[in-house]
């Protein structure tokens, strides 16, 4: 069988939802567990704040939207092995574990800007597995996790496609695009810098090679799919009403790759509507309104990366947007807030599920090295915003 059907097929699709018996819906739950805990939090808000009218004005469809548009044409790219054909050209060019390794790196980087981290993660972790794997240099897998980890959670957040709450608060505060790259421009800088050194460092210039495989993209359907992208980005940018990027990319895949309407997400975008809930009525809880905006009044970037390391970084972004107007230090919080602890953000519990998947028995020292790795970028990161926000 082909290797990257293979590792694909076992490795990098997402369950779909919709399952029968017992077993596998517990085998759901417990793979979408923030997904649970944020419906469990919307309920019991509920019982505070009764359903009334004002829940419509809770959830911003537009990020639920572009969300959904971006996920299904990567879907549907992936499907192709458009990503993986263009990663494993790249990886080729280069002959030794050191530069192998950061182009990994640089390759999750980039495709978190492009499509989203979770999606880099789930298209070119594979990859990283599969060029270790075959060429004997199984003592970096753990390290080139953890780094492709913090590159996705770390690359995205130059874009407002490039992380979830990126995609929200953009559009919730109508951030300007060049205002938003701006901002972030110093963390992501200071982020490539880090990354680089770490990779250099840590990993020795031994020679490799990566296993000769054909494997052929139907150029038809890539020029297809990157058109419907180009589509999603312009509404992201909000060139392009969200609502046509809602009838016509569901409609052209429905027809075209089924499958990748299937393979969705979904779980996500019900997290982003359970923390909707959640977050807009926790804000119309009078006790809790002025808490929380006294904490992000006395240092907005400080509370919001801690929050990420407690309750990871979508939530906090929905829940801390409705106490204040400082979107710029909100924003960079909860961008730099997720690295650190596992659950500060979605993606790190995804790269800590494949990990464990793909080398059982090893998780301690994975768990070991991702939190070294993990907490000494974010006390650099915030370190250096604290000082960087002073230019705001």
């Amino acid at each position: 069988m082909n290797e990257a059907k293979r590792l694909y097929g076992r490795f990098g699709r997402a369950p779909s939802p919709i399952r029968r018996g017992t077993p596998r819906l517990r085998g759901f739950l417990k793979k979408n567990v923030v997904m649970v805990v944020a419906f469990f939090a919307a309920a019991v808000t509920t019982l505070i704040v009764p359903i009334d009218k004002a829940y419509l004005g809770y959830f911003d469809f537009k990020t639920l939207t572009c969300l959904f548009c971006v996920l299904a044409v990567v879907c549907a790219l992936r499907d192709i092995n458009f990503f993986y054909a263009l990663a494993r050209r790249v990886v080729r060019i280069f002959k030794n574990a050191r530069m192998s390794v950061l182009g990994l790196v640089y390759i999750t980087f980039i495709g978190s800007m492009l499509i989203a981290n979770d999606m880099a993660l789930l298209t070119f972790l594979p990859l990283g597995f599969l060029v270790l794997s075959s060429t004997g240099k199984e003592k970096y897998m753990a390290f080139t996790f953890v780094m492709q980890n913090v590159a996705a959670n770390l690359g995205g957040m130059l874009t407002p496609f490039g992380n979830p709450q990126n995609l929200y608060l953009y559009s919730a505060f109508s951030i300007p695009t060049g205002e938003f790259m701006r901002v972030m421009a110093p963390p992501f800088a200071l982020s490539v810098a880090l990354i680089t050194i770490c990779c250099v460092i840590f990993v020795k210039p031994e020679p490799l090679t990566l296993p000769a495989e054909e494997l052929k993209v139907d150029k038809k359907r890539a020029a297809l799919y990157l058109g419907l992208f180009a589509l999603a980005i312009a509404i992201v940018f909000r060139g392009i009403p969200y609502w046509i990027g809602l009838a016509v990319i569901p409609a052209v895949l429905l027809f075209a790759d089924r499958k990748a309407l299937a393979s969705v997400d979904y779980p996500l975008l019900l997290t982003f509507v359970f923390f909707f809930v959640f977050a807009g009525n926790m804000s119309r809880i009078e006790a809790v309104r002025g808490f929380f905006s006294g904490l992000l009044g006395k240092d907005t970037l400080l509370f919001s990366v801690l929050s990420c390391q407690c309750i990871s970084n979508v939530p906090s972004a929905i829940l801390l947007s409705q106490f204040t107007g400082n979107w710029r230090e909100l924003l960079v919080g909860v961008n730099i807030g997720g690295v650190g602890t596992l659950i500060a953000s979605l993606a790190s519990l995804i790269t800590f599920r494949e990990y464990s998947k793909r080398c059982p028995g090893k998780t301690l020292r994975y768990v070991a090295e991702f939190s070294g790795f993990n907490f000494a970028f974010l006390i650099v990161l915030t370190a250096f915003m604290s000082l960087v926000r002073l230019t705001y």
